[in-house]
């Protein structure tokens, strides 16, 4: 079934909540982090819809502050990107078996090869197509996940060459990807660096020539700078958000959080002491107050960990969650404080204003920021500011 909006819907949905995204503060991140690089052409890493910020505006407001590559980790973003008219490089690395592969090569992405059937497919695409494919060759160094391991990269890099000669694709870059990077100084992350040179090495005497070598992601752009290579992945950075706390706040970086979560209060109510708060009953108010609904619950992506821990600023106080959070809604005691119903509750945002931020909500719900931030849901509509009307017209 196909539903039809009503008129005024977005601006209803909004007055509910919004996540609004400050474009500037993209734009701010990318030019810090390339200064963090500056020997390396940097990606911006715009998957799971821009770490929930919207790939598409946060892509262009990249591109427009320098990022001269796009990352997705499905093919099917790095399509949508191409949909939504954006040209230059767009590399997508999550495959499997059956893949767009055709639909990619067509679209001109690199793709990801980590192992011989990918690379089967993605040869086999590119002869239905008439067109060379873009791979990228993927190492596994030590962090176990996608990848080709060292003892079967000789037999994956001479079929990828012997592909090449054939005219069938071209390995435009050999790559890898950290396991503890956000970890410092962790021993696996010099090792993974020697092992990335090595392969990189095999590869490069067998003939390849690869554009680009890359294995920084966030927290090695940041911090490890022997990782930079020709070009730098930057993900959650991006959106101004620190890898890992036991680096540095954003600030630390010259970065700045680009989302700001907020709900309009749906009701303001005096209740007595004693009374149980939510589902359960795992808060039961001290004493005579009063008490705040929010309308956001877990259907938008607020974590239900968070019942009972996690801090919103409502009148200019830090609140707490008042028992379980529910499916669309959760309550903040007010202490006995009187906000009208309206009145703005900011869940997290910089921090500019004394409120909460994605890592205060991560360290309440025992997670991490990305989490925080990845999860909003689509109910909650996003507003950007700050967008500059170039990035309008950019492709």
């Amino acid at each position: 079934m196909t539903e039809t909006a009503f008129p005024g819907a977005a601006e209803a949905a909004s007055s509910r909540a919004r996540a609004e995204i400050d474009l500037a503060a993209v734009r701010a991140n990318v030019r810090s982090l390339r200064a963090h690089a500056p020997g390396a052409a940097l990606m911006a890493v715009v998957k799971a819809d821009g770490y929930g910020h919207g790939a598409v505006p946060c892509a262009r407001a990249a591109l427009a502050a320098g990022a001269t590559w796009l990352g997705t980790a499905t093919p099917q973003e790095a399509l949508a990107l191409r949909a939504a008219g954006l040209t230059g490089r767009i590399m997508c690395w999550l495959w499997t078996p059956g893949g767009p592969w055709r639909q990619a090569i067509e679209a001109d992405l690199d793709v990801a090869v980590g192992g011989m059937w990918a690379l089967r497919e993605a040869v086999a695409a590119a002869r239905e197509a008439g067109t060379p494919a873009r791979v990228q060759l993927k190492a596994d160094t030590g962090l176990g996940r996608g990848g080709c391991q060292p003892a079967d990269w000789p037999e994956l890099v001479r079929e990828a060459r012997r592909a090449e000669d054939e005219g069938l694709l071209r390995i435009t870059g050999l790559w890898s990807h950290f396991a503890c990077a956000d970890e410092p100084n962790h021993p696996s992350i010099a090792a993974q660096l020697t092992r990335f040179r090595e392969m990189v090495a095999y590869a490069e005497e067998r003939g390849a020539r690869p554009e680009v070598r890359h294995i920084a992601n966030s927290p090695a752009v940041l911090t490890v700078p022997d990782s930079h290579f020709d070009l730098v992945r930057t993900g959650v950075s991006l959106y101004g958000i620190s890898p890992s706390p036991a680096l540095g706040t954003p600030a630390d970086f010259g970065l700045r959080p680009a989302m700001t979560l907020s709900a309009s209060l749906a009701l303001v109510k005096h209740v007595p002491g004693g009374h149980g708060v939510s589902y359960g009953h795992h808060y039961v108010t001290p004493g005579e107050t009063t008490l705040g609904l929010v309308p956001l619950g877990y259907a938008d992506g607020i974590p239900r960990h968070a019942s009972g821990t996690a801090p919103v600023l409502v009148d200019g106080k830090w609140r707490t969650i008042a028992g379980r959070v529910a499916m669309d809604q959760f309550v903040v005691d007010l202490g006995g404080g009187e906000p009208p119903a309206g009145a703005r509750a900011v869940l997290f945002g910089p921090g500019d204003d004394g409120e909460p931020t994605a890592e205060d909500w991560a360290q309440a719900a025992g997670t991490i920021a990305y989490e925080i931030v990845t999860r909003i849901g689509t109910r909650v509509p996003r507003v950007y500011v700050n967008q500059d009307v170039n990035e309008q017209l950019q492709g």
